[in-house]
């Protein structure tokens, strides 16, 4: 485990004095061009309306978390930062954020954030970060692909997915379905019925009983069916580049698919729509990015203007308006007709029952060891049971090393 040890510093100055103008550090990763250009447009928005504070934008592209803790244990932090859901946990547990709980006023409006995302950057009851924008997954698929089977609409439970899947395999000699293994996709598979991906005290527990039957019927699919491709098996790197080359019919995707699809296969005619139910479940991840503050920061003032401007509703809407991010301030979605967009509706929806991508303290340990054995299990080298009991065993054996 890094040991970050780094003293309180100051106490909260709310009001932004005017003075000399401060500049403040933001980081981030190494977007799509266009995400880097948009960025950019808000932050001189931003400089416009804040004359005393300017903004040093720093892309961090390459081993983000480990640049961050390293800064962070160096002293050399930025002020605000990018932190991933995935990630919060173990850096909220640490005291080297600060809390912005005394930062927010009633104007701010938090309550109209999704719950659902602003929980996932909550620890011991104080907010450690603000969502900037997030996807949920949704159902992919060609819709002439459907009209060729002679399907008429999107499956709404599992056992109607793999009908289809198995359809759509014979009839147009593809696959009918494109599935991604990593956990970040599977793990609302976990939960459907009753099992979990680690208990209370942060340990893996996804070789359950409970955990096994949604994964089971992942692996059925490509086994017994015959009618499902993982990303290799048809020579992809992406779900959304393998239904976009038309390899597969359907696949699970994120926000970022639609643009990605739109610019990339502008031929292709496909459609959207909630994840089919599992066990009588409504399920599907969620994947969000907040915007934090270093507690070290020597422009605390500042460095929540820089926040509250970013995450409020008018720096929401510049953000989140060309669509590749979804707006988490709900407002802001419905300002935006995202609720009535005919291909994001379904991503929308699915916020209020999703699983947040968020594994305990120690995500790396969790994620790697379920990622190596489910693939061994999906390829018949194991048994589902054999391979998750070894990848609990190992992760649970990283995780007391890490303690």
């Amino acid at each position: 485990m890094i040991a970050i040890a780094i003293a309180i510093i100051g106490c909260h100055s709310l009001p932004l004095q005017k003075a000399n103008a401060a500049t403040i550090k933001l980081s981030g990763w190494a977007g799509s061009q266009v995400e880097q250009q948009l960025l950019t447009k808000v932050l001189q928005d931003f400089e416009a309306q804040h004359p005393n504070i300017k903004v040093k934008y720093e892309v961090i592209s390459d081993q983000y978390m480990d640049v961050i803790k390293t800064r962070l244990v160096g002293d050399a932090a930025p002020d605000v930062f990018y932190l991933d859901a995935l990630e919060a946990p173990f850096l909220m547990s640490q005291n080297v954020l600060e809390p912005l709980d005394n930062y927010i006023q009633p104007e701010f409006n938090i309550e109209d954030f999704e719950v659902t995302l602003l929980d996932s950057f909550k620890y011991q009851n104080h907010i450690y970060g603000l969502p900037k924008d997030y996807s949920t997954l949704a159902l992919f698929y060609n819709t002439q692909s459907f009209v060729a089977a002679g399907l008429n609409t999107p499956p709404s439970t599992w056992s109607e997915l793999r009908f289809y899947s198995q359809k759509l395999t014979s009839k147009l000699n593809k696959y009918g379905f494109g599935e991604i293994l990593e956990l970040p996709r599977q793990a609302y598979k976990i939960q459907a019925f009753g099992g979990r991906i680690i208990d209370e005290n942060g340990y893996a527990t996804f070789a359950s009983e409970s955990s096994l039957p949604g994964l089971q019927l992942v692996i059925d699919q490509y086994q017994k069916d015959k009618s499902s491709a993982q990303k290799s098996d048809v020579g992809t790197n992406s779900g959304s580049e393998m239904f976009g080359q038309g390899k597969v019919a359907m696949v699970i995707e994120g926000n970022w698919a639609i643009p990605y699809l739109q610019e990339t296969f502008p031929q292709l005619q496909f459609a959207t729509a909630e994840l089919p139910t599992i066990n009588n479940q409504k399920g599907t991840m969620v994947f969000t990015v907040a915007y934090v503050m270093n507690k070290q920061s020597q422009h605390k003032a500042e460095a929540w203007e820089l926040i509250s401007y970013l995450t409020g509703k008018a720096g929401m809407q510049k953000w989140t308006a060309t669509g590749f991010a979804l707006p988490t301030r709900k407002s802001v979605a419905q300002k935006l007709g995202y609720d009535k967009d005919i291909l994001r509706k379904p991503l929308l929806a699915g916020v209020s029952y999703a699983t947040p991508w968020q594994v305990g303290k120690y995500p790396a340990a969790i994620v790697n060891n379920f990622d190596n054995q489910f693939v061994s299990a999906f390829l018949g080298q194991q048994t589902l049971n054999q391979a998750m009991i070894r990848a609990q065993n190992a992760a649970n054996q990283q995780i007391k090393v890490m303690e």
